[in-house]
């Protein structure tokens, strides 16, 4: 998924579906995974900060200050008060299903390939910026919460046509 992709789900999701939209950035803004959601509670937002503990390890996914204010805007225009902040009507954390139905019906109305939505592209998306802007594999990974690093080299791999672009422009034969 591109970035322009992203935001015009973004700017869809932002007309119909709040909760969506605020989900997408989460995860986008963060590297969180969809199933760690649950750990973006009220207070967590609040810290700034969440602890995620998953596959046998703890890791901090920090709350930018932007995302921190909407997501409390939000907590507060719904009654959320504690716990986590994304919840169905009864009450319980969103599921990577309801997630994912939602995202796929957002498609069509924002014009973006529904081949490429799904909550884990949102993840992929954020490892490709945040690579772009540090160029440290090894920082990504700690974020990302990958123990092996040639798990995190997946995905800032880059498409062929883009390989090819830049071997080009390296003009190293006559």
């Amino acid at each position: 998924m591109s970035r322009g992709e992203y935001h015009r789900l973004l700017e869809t999701a932002r007309r119909t579906n709040e909760r969506l939209c605020l989900v997408m950035q989460t995860i986008c803004a963060t590297g969180i995974r969809v199933s760690e959601l649950e750990y973006i509670t009220v207070s967590a937002v609040r810290a700034g900060q969440a602890e995620v503990y998953g596959k046998g390890k703890l890791r901090v996914i920090f709350i930018v200050r932007k995302l921190q204010k909407l997501l409390l805007q939000y907590a507060r225009r719904h009654g959320i008060t504690g716990g986590s902040i994304f919840i169905t009507r009864s009450g319980r954390p969103l599921s990577r299903h309801n997630i994912w139905a939602e995202m796929k019906a957002l498609c069509v109305r924002a014009g973006v390939d529904r081949r490429k939505v799904f909550p884990h592209n949102l993840r992929h998306l954020f490892a490709k910026c945040f690579y772009a802007a540090e160029k440290d594999l090894g920082k990504l990974a700690d974020v990302l919460g990958h123990s092996n690093i040639n798990t995190t080299r997946i995905y800032t791999m880059e498409c062929g046509a883009k390989h090819e672009k830049v071997l080009k422009g390296l003009r190293l034969l006559l």
